[in-house]
């Protein structure tokens, strides 16, 4: 029964080893090896929470990817021991996750599970721009994105600035190339080449007039168009340059005013797609906490808020939304500008957010643990108070000390008082002593002349 024991442990501690193995610790001779792989890399900090709730996860990723047969070689690297490896690359702050390929350098901003690295590693680990050869390997791709960038045609210079686009945004989704033969057959194009992409049950082309450059058209076109919104998303929203338009809700109890507000939202956004796909995303946000600490203000639910990711403002509605005439209007007011706007980026915003965020911290150090709370903040003051008895204490001691001085030596301003009056009396006595003793030589002159 122990040697069961011993050689199930002993397994264990094998198959650990094997697991960590798949993530190489990085030194400062890394810059220079690396050229000849692909490279995921965790920069971390061995005080960072972040980077220690991330290393299970990432020990995870570099198992999978290896058993997955992918090119790419995972590994980690203490960026305050290789901070000039860590600069050069371009970390800033803890964990930073990066795909280095050849010169190409990928930073990876999206939620740190195992699903979604993996995902952005096989993504930018491969090819730019994927090839679809075939009517049924366009279905299945179909199959498996909400949103597909495909360059259709052959050789061109829209092709290269395709493939120059894929190699920039390829961060955030796939790009495809095909031929016109392998598309649906209700898919038509008015001219080839064309760059479509595939969405909400539809399809849309670029088109270079209207749409401006490619790299802000795939920017703006890589969402749904109606969308739920969480604070990952909205970030990333924010680098379209659109405004977002959205209903705050409670998805956990739906009431007939959510269902309401998020179908008036959906409406728009796909009957007037022509109206206002350039200028707005929409879509709708569970809970209204995110958005709290955002504006720094309560969020009614549900309601509905237009945000300035940009400018930090935001927009709501003067009277309620019940209609999709007022809702129109109220959207329309925001791109013309006359609906009011709050919030901002000015200076005294700025002040406002600094007081904001900490008290927020205060209040979540608080209520995650009253004790360390009382010990990170009551310590510092009881020390401070502590400090300002002992100064004043000290002034007064001091005080007290130069009266008892002055009294031993007589010269408090109560003694100085009595030896003036003192002296004056003597002199006072003395005069009139001097006076007696005038007058009586002045008698006995007198007698003697009589």
């Amino acid at each position: 029964m122990a040697e069961v024991k011993s050689s199930l442990v002993y397994a264990v501690v094998l198959l650990s080893s094997a697991v960590f193995a798949f993530v190489e610790d990085l030194d400062d001779t890394f810059k220079d090896s690396r050229m000849g792989d692909i490279w995921l890399v965790d920069f971390y900090a061995p005080w960072c929470g972040y980077c220690k709730k991330l290393e299970p996860v990432w020990h995870e990723v570099g198992a999978e990817l290896r058993s997955s047969g992918s090119p790419v070689r995972v590994g980690k690297m203490d960026a305050t021991a290789y901070s000039g490896v860590a600069s050069e690359f371009g970390v800033r702050g803890y964990p930073t996750i990066k795909l280095l390929k050849g010169e190409l350098s990928y930073n990876y901003k999206g939620p740190r599970t195992k699903d979604d690295i993996i995902e952005f590693a096989n993504r930018v680990a491969g090819p730019a721009v994927r090839p679809l050869p075939s009517k049924q390997m366009f279905e299945h791709v179909m199959g498996r994105h909400d949103v597909l960038f495909v360059y259709i045609g052959g050789d061109s210079p829209l092709k290269e600035k395709y493939i120059k686009v894929a190699s920039e945004l390829i961060v955030h989704t796939y790009f495809f190339s095909a031929s016109e033969d392998v598309l649906p057959k209700a898919v038509t194009l008015n001219e080839l080449p064309a760059v479509v992409v595939f969405k909400d049950g539809t399809h849309f082309s670029y088109d270079e007039y209207q749409d401006g450059s490619l790299s802000s058209w795939v920017n703006k076109e890589r969402f749904l168009g109606y969308l739920q919104i969480d604070g990952f998303t909205l970030y990333e929203l924010g680098e379209t340059g659109k405004l977002v338009a959205m209903a705050v809700v409670d998805e956990k109890n739906p009431t007939e005013e959510s269902i309401r507000l998020k179908t008036l939202i959906q409406r728009v956004a796909t009957e007037y797609r022509d109206h206002y796909n350039r200028d707005f995303q929409f879509g709708h946000m569970d809970g209204n906490d995110y958005i709290n600490g955002l504006i720094m203000s309560e969020v009614a639910v549900p309601s509905i808020i237009v945000l300035n990711t940009s400018s930090e403002q935001y927009f709501l509605p003067g009277e309620p939304v019940e209609t999709m005439d007022q809702l129109l209007h109220f959207i329309n007011s925001v791109l013309d500008g006359t609906a009011q706007a709050q919030g901002g980026d000015g200076f005294f915003q700025r002040v406002k957010r600094v007081a904001y965020d900490a008290k927020s911290t205060v209040m979540s150090v608080f209520r995650s643990s009253p004790l360390l709370g009382c010990f990170l903040f009551g310590l510092p003051l009881g020390v401070i108070s502590l400090m300002c008895y002992g100064i004043c204490t000290a002034e007064s001691d001091e005080g007290a000390e130069d009266l008892e001085l002055l009294k031993r030596e007589g010269l408090t301003d109560e003694d100085e008082d009595d030896e003036g009056q003192r002296q004056a009396r003597e002199l006072e006595l003395s005069g009139e002593q001097e006076k007696e003793d005038d007058q009586e030589e002045k008698s006995s002159v007198d007698k003697k002349v009589d």
